[in-house]
Formats: C-alpha cells, sequence, structure tokens
C-alpha cells in the first residue's frame, strides 16, 4: 500500500499550485482581505467610539451624582428639563443628606455673546463655586468666583478656552468684557480645556454666579421660584455614591410629596458608563456581524474558485491516484489550498485593518484601537473559513476515480 505523503510535502505542493494560478489566487483572497479589514476595522472604530465616550463621561468628575429634571415620561414627550427642580431642593440635599460632600445647582441657557464686532452662541451656565471641585474643572488664567461674587450678584463671568480665543483671538480674555443679553460681564478666569460631554463641547460654554443668572438672565418663576436645570452632587467618597443616591431620591420624594411616580431622577457617572457601554457594545457587535458577512462571502468565493480547479485539474488527480496517491493525500492537498488561500488573506487583510484603524486613531478625535485577542480570533477565523469551505471541493477531488479522471487526458 502506498504510504501517506508527507505533510511539508502537501504543503509545498499547494504552494506550488497557488503560485502557478498568481492573479487567479489573488482575486479569491480577496474575499478574505476585504471580510478581514472590514471586521478589524469596524471592531476598531467601534471600540474607540466606546473609548470616546467613556473618556469623556470620566470628565464629569468623581463620585459624582447628577439629579435631573422629569421622568421617562417627560422625555418621552420631547420635555427635556420640566420645572420640577428648584434651588431650595440643592440646598436641602447640601443640608439633609449626610452622604454629601458638596452641592452645585446649575441653570444653563443657550444665548449669544458679543465681544466688539464678534459674536457667537454658548450655552451660559449659573453656578456656584462649588461647582469648580465637583466636576473638576481646573482655572488656567485669573480665578473663579467666590462666595462673595456670588453673593454680591457681580456680573462676571469665567469662560471655557475655546469660547475664549473665539471672541478674543489674539489677545488676553482677562479684564475684557463679554456682553450676554446685551448685559456686560467682567471676564475674571478662563478655564483649562475639558472636552465635549454628550456631544457639547464644554470649552465653549461660560459660567455665570447662580445669583447673577436668576437676577440679570433667566429670572424667577412666579410659581416654582428658582427652576434648576440639574444639580451635581459630589458623594464623600465612592462607596457612598449608593448611599448618597438613595438618600437623596427619599428626600426629594418627601419634599416634592411624591406617592407614585417620581418627577426627578438620580443619575451617577456608573449609570452613565454602564449605558454608553450597553449601547457602544451592542454597535461594536453589530459591526463585527457586518463584517463577518464579508468573510463569509470570501469563503463562498474560495469554495467555488476551488470546485472550479477541481475540474480543472481533473486528469491530474487520476494521474495522482494511479501513481499510488490515496485519496486522503488529494483531500489533504486541497484542504491546505484552502486554508493558504484563506489564511494568506487573512493576514494581509488584517494589516490592512490595522492600517485603517491607525488611520482613524490619527486623524480623527476618535481613539479607534483593536487588541491583540481581536487579531487573533479574525485571523483564526479566516483560516477556519478556508477549512469549512474546502471542505467540499477536497471531498470532490478525493473521491474521483482515477479511471474516469484519467480519460480527461
Amino acid at each position: 500500500m502506498a504510504s501517506r505523503l508527507p505533510l511539508p510535502e502537501t504543503v509545498g505542493m499547494a504552494f506550488a499550485t497557488l503560485r502557478a494560478n498568481r492573479l487567479r489566487s489573488l482575486l479569491t483572497m480577496l474575499g478574505i482581505v476585504i471580510g478581514n479589514a472590514s471586521v478589524i476595522t469596524l471592531v476598531g472604530v467601534g471600540r474607540g467610539a466606546q473609548n470616546l465616550a467613556e473618556g469623556q463621561l470620566s470628565n464629569l468628575g468623581a463620585n459624582v451624582l447628577f439629579v435631573v429634571p422629569g421622568n421617562n415620561d417627560t422625555r418621552r414627550q420631547g420635555i427635556d428639563f420640566p420645572r420640577t427642580l428648584v434651588l431650595e431642593d440643592a440646598q436641602a440635599i447640601g443640608e439633609q443628606v449626610p452622604s454629601v460632600s458638596r452641592v452645585a445647582p446649575q441653570i444653563t441657557l443657550s444665548e449669544v455673546v458679543q465681544a466688539g464686532g464678534l459674536s457667537s452662541s454658548a450655552s451660559i451656565n449659573g453656578v456656584t463655586p462649588e461647582f469648580l471641585p465637583i466636576r473638576q474643572f481646573e482655572v488656567a488664567q485669573g480665578r473663579f468666583f467666590s462666595a462673595s461674587d456670588l453673593e454680591g450678584v457681580r456680573a462676571v463671568t469665567v469662560i471655557g478656552p475655546d469660547l475664549a480665543e473665539k471672541m478674543f483671538p489674539g489677545r488676553e480674555a482677562l479684564g475684557q468684557t463679554l456682553r450676554i443679553r446685551n448685559q456686560p460681564f467682567a471676564v475674571i478666569g478662563v478655564l483649562e480645556a475639558k472636552g465635549a460631554v454628550f456631544g457639547q463641547n464644554q470649552d465653549e460654554s461660560a459660567y455665570v454666579p447662580l445669583t447673577t443668572m436668576v437676577n440679570r438672565l433667566s429670572g424667577r418663576d412666579p410659581t416654582y421660584g428658582v427652576s434648576l436645570n440639574f444639580i451635581s452632587v459630589e458623594a464623600r467618597d465612592a462607596e457612598s455614591i449608593n448611599a448618597a443616591a438613595f438618600q437623596i431620591t427619599n428626600l426629594l420624594r418627601q419634599r416634592h410629596r411624591i406617592i407614585r411616580e417620581d418627577d426627578f431622577a438620580v443619575r451617577s457617572q456608573q449609570d452613565a458608563l454602564t449605558i454608553v457601554s450597553t449601547i457602544t457594545g451592542g454597535l461594536t457587535l453589530m459591526l463585527a456581524a457586518i463584517g463577518g458577512v464579508s468573510l463569509l462571502v470570501g469563503g463562498i468565493g474560495i469554495m467555488n474558485i476551488m470546485l472550479v480547479s477541481v475540474s480543472e485539474r481533473t486528469a491530474e488527480i487520476g494521474l495522482r491516484k494511479a501513481l499510488g496517491a490515496r485519496s486522503g493525500d488529494v483531500l489533504l492537498q486541497f484542504l491546505v489550498e484552502s486554508l493558504v488561500l484563506a489564511s494568506l488573506g487573512g493576514a494581509i487583510g488584517t494589516l490592512v485593518g490595522l492600517g485603517t484603524v491607525s488611520l482613524v486613531a490619527l486623524v480623527t478625535p476618535l481613539p479607534a484601537t483593536i487588541g491583540p485577542s481581536m487579531v487573533l480570533l479574525t485571523v483564526g477565523l479566516s483560516g477556519s473559513i478556508g477549512l469549512f469551505f474546502g471542505v467540499v471541493p477536497a471531498r470532490r477531488a478525493a473521491r474521483l476515480d482515477p479511471i474516469v479522471a484519467l480519460r480527461s487526458l
């Protein structure tokens, strides 16, 4: 009985056959190249989106809770900030919740600001001095406003670096006058760059004392008093976050005389991270599935070409069998050819995908990245696809009758 061909010889024959049909081999690999590159790129971009969102959320501050007005029903109705939080709520949280260290009420308006002949739309935020440490902002120039500015209802403002550059290009922003609703505000500070959160650039914002905001810009509601957009709350430490959320919820339910559904919500940074991770994780999975379809198409292309190859090489197969080659040798050769096509295509596609991910990270703000485990997974998957889709052509080649095959000579 003829002995089985050594594996290195079988692999060598497979490479020789593929080299003899270079163009067809390259075109066959193209589907796997595109599929692997798609998977690597799409997963890298998906992870980049997740990293970007998590990085933005980390800028919100440590041990921070956000109390926002309204519930899911009001938000579904398009009411972003219903008037259910007032200044007295923030004061009560600071005075009556033991697990809270700082509280910063906030009113936010979108206004057109002016300086000289320049104007721009900006987010105007009425806050207290506690806002700075809670949200971990840093002052680059000048100072943040103090308790005396708050008590004196002074027309002062601290602005973000992007707004400073936009309104005072090429000159010092400190000491300049910024007009908000045609009212002059003295610029007493410029903040360090903070970046964007949920699509809003915090560096294009202006901050004024809360009392000044109420008296000069937002006004008081005759029914509700000083309505707030939200309240930033800093827990004493990371272990106190859940306790603080529970105590704030109970306090506000009592203050608002709530029997059924809350008219407010208490959100933590971890809640936001969980939501973002869920959304971006699902997005990454969907993108990977789209790339997987490309790999599947590439596998089908390999099977089709290998079936054509079997038909073209019928005489060769018959001759090999007549000279003593076993069916297993023929099966192994065609499987190796499929595996080589898929693995080489996978390796090339991986390099293309890694290059694309690096390019995206270089030219866009998206920190696209891909882990080594995902690279190994995609290369292994492409090889597995080659084996899987190479089985049918290989079995057909192995089952050829040598006598019938030799008739095609």
